[in-house]
């Protein structure tokens, strides 16, 4: 299983970064190409993009800066992307976003994403640089 992490540094606090990126309500706003669309479905959310509608869940901890994602067809098949938001001792903050290729999936389709979440990274920047 191939893996990509993708980081960069923001001249914000741990704090405004890690509330930003866990607040799912602005996914839209920094995900635009994933998330395209965000909507609730009962007790769940859903993300629609160019390749369909997908279940999304968050779980994150303000003590460790973790904020894992989930996103999947199905709830019980959702694939894991893990994100760190980490203070640095000059005030400014790392968020690192790391992405996984399934066996099936194929090269182009996991470049493509990985070129997405390059530019949705862009969004962050332009965000929490303001």
């Amino acid at each position: 299983m191939r893996s990509e992490t993708v980081t960069t540094i923001l001249p914000a606090s741990q704090q405004a970064v890690f509330e930003y990126l866990s607040d799912i309500s602005k996914l839209p706003e920094w995900a635009s190409e994933f998330a395209r669309e965000l909507k609730r479905d009962g007790e769940d959310y859903k993300v629609r993009n160019g390749l369909g509608e997908f279940y999304f869940e968050m779980r994150a901890d303000s003590n460790t800066g973790v904020i894992d994602m989930f996103a999947g067809l199905t709830k019980d098949r959702m694939a894991v992307f893990p994100t760190r938001v980490v203070g640095l001792p000059d005030g400014r903050t790392a968020y690192s976003f790391t992405m996984f290729q399934d066996p099936d999936m194929p090269d182009e389709l996991f470049e493509a994403q990985l070129q997405s979440l390059r530019r949705e990274f862009q969004n962050i920047e332009q965000v929490l640089s303001a």
